[in-house]
This record gives structure tokens, sequence and C-alpha cells, in this order.
């Protein structure tokens, strides 16, 4: 096993890549942490966790309140004894506006979940990690951020932080042993794709919506919280002990765009 006794912290761990990334591990021996505002899906996600064997436990937070976060790393700490892991990949978005009609509010609700999330959790678990002389940090950012699929400029502008936000925190800890990295998925079938970009559409016109996004990823599909797992769990694990500062596009080949003539 990869990750065996080890405990990882999943933000947004309750539904999608989040559930995705917290099976996947426990598959591999490690203990989860599932970090969540969704109580119902959280709470579901620790159970499937229970179920490959692998203690869990659920929190529900509001990532973007630091008495939340600070309480919760204290909880988990105590728990636990330790964070191994841990993996930034709460997230979200609104519907897209013009950043002339956008509300400031707005802006700051977007940046605050997908951004200023990830500054907080790393602040109240990087001192620990420090003292262990060892750890794993893997923040989630997006394709978005180098190849915006559509008009979305706070979350694309967030997550564009992410990557540079990524980079500085790797070379200040990096004399701790501890590594950090970024995963830039791009499209991927989920709740999330579903509830933004399928909005109101019947089940068959957003598969038909996913065929259609297909067409433009050069491996000619979209991907599944599997797929980010599978990235995540290569970046947890002593595979990837000799990298950090690194952000790896999990996108099916994008932002290189399909051949129209593959033999070419």
């Amino acid at each position: 096993m990869l990750l065996r006794d080890r405990v990882a912290l999943v933000t947004g761990g309750a539904k999608g890549i989040g559930r995705g990334i917290s099976l996947k591990f426990a598959e591999e021996g490690c203990d989860i942490a599932v970090v969540d505002i969704d109580a119902e899906a959280g709470n579901e996600t620790a159970e499937r966790v229970r179920g490959k064997g692998r203690e869990a436990l659920f929190l529900e937070c509001d990532v973007t309140r630091r008495a939340q976060v600070e309480e919760v790393v204290g909880t988990v700490l105590e728990r636990f004894g330790k964070i191994d892991i841990l993996v930034n990949n709460a997230g979200g978005i609104s519907t897209p506006v013009t950043i002339e009609n956008m509300p400031e509010e707005v802006w700051d609700q977007i940046v605050d979940l997908n951004l200023k999330s990830q500054f907080l959790f790393c602040k109240f678990v990087v001192p620990h990690m420090k003292k262990a002389r060892s750890g794993k940090i893997i923040c989630l950012s997006s394709i978005g951020a180098a190849l915006p699929p559509a008009h979305s400029i706070h979350y694309n502008a967030a997550k564009g932080g992410v990557i540079s936000f990524t980079y500085d925190l790797a070379a200040t800890v990096a004399p701790y042993g501890i590594n950090v990295n970024c995963i830039a998925p791009g499209p991927v079938r989920t709740h999330f794709f579903d509830g933004v970009a399928g909005r109101c559409l019947p089940e068959e016109e957003k598969d038909a919506l996913c065929a259609d996004l297909a067409k433009e990823v050069p491996l000619g599909r979209v991907g599944t919280p599997e797929d980010i797992a599978g990235a995540a769990l290569f970046l947890a694990s002593e595979l990837a002990s000799f990298i950090t500062g690194h952000c790896l596009y999990v996108s099916g080949g994008l932002p290189l765009r399909p051949l129209s003539d593959a033999s070419a």
C-alpha cells in the first residue's frame, strides 16, 4: 500500500473529486479526515472510507472562515495525532457574469472559496508538518487557470492564484521535507460539472454536453474523479518524493488541441 498508516485531510471531500481522492487514499492504507460544508454527503464519504477498513472522521466546515479552519485542524490532530497529507480540494463557482456587472461580494466569495481556503488550511497545517519535517500538500487548481473554457474571471483568476501559491509555498517549506504540488484538472464529470455547465438541463442533454466537450479534449473524453485521484495518489506517495513546486495538468491533453488528422 502506497499510503499505509498515513493520515490525510481532504477539503471538499464530500462529493466529486474530493470523494474520489478520499476513497482512493483509503484503498492505499490512509485514514481520512473529510472536511466539507455538506454534512450528509460528507458523512456518507466517511462511511465509505470505513467500509474500506480505514478510520474516517467527517468535520463540517466553512473553509473560508479562519476560526472554523483552525478548529478543524486542531480536531484532526487531536483525533489522529498527525496530518501527513493535506489535499486542498474545496472550491466552487458561480454563474458567469461580465466584469463590469460583477458584484464585489461575488468576486470575494469565489476567490475566498478557491484560494483563501487553501491559504487558511496551509497556515494551520504547515507548522505541524514543519515539526515532523515531512508532509505532502496537494492544491487543486484548474485548466481554467491557463485556458479558460468559459468566461468565469473570478474563478479562473483564483485558480491561477493557486498555482502561484503552490510555487511559493513549495520553495518556502522545502527545507523541512515538505512537498507541495498542484493538480490542474481538465473537464471532469461530477455533480459540480452537472450543476454548472449543465444547470437545469435534463440528464440526456447533460450527456450530450459532455460528448460535445469531449471532442475538444485530445484524448477524446472528459475526466472522472478517479483520474484526478490517481494523480493525487502519486503526488501524496513516496513515488513523488523528489517532486515539489510542480503543477500537473490532468486534462486529457489540454491545453493542446486535437489535430484534425491524427496521422499527420
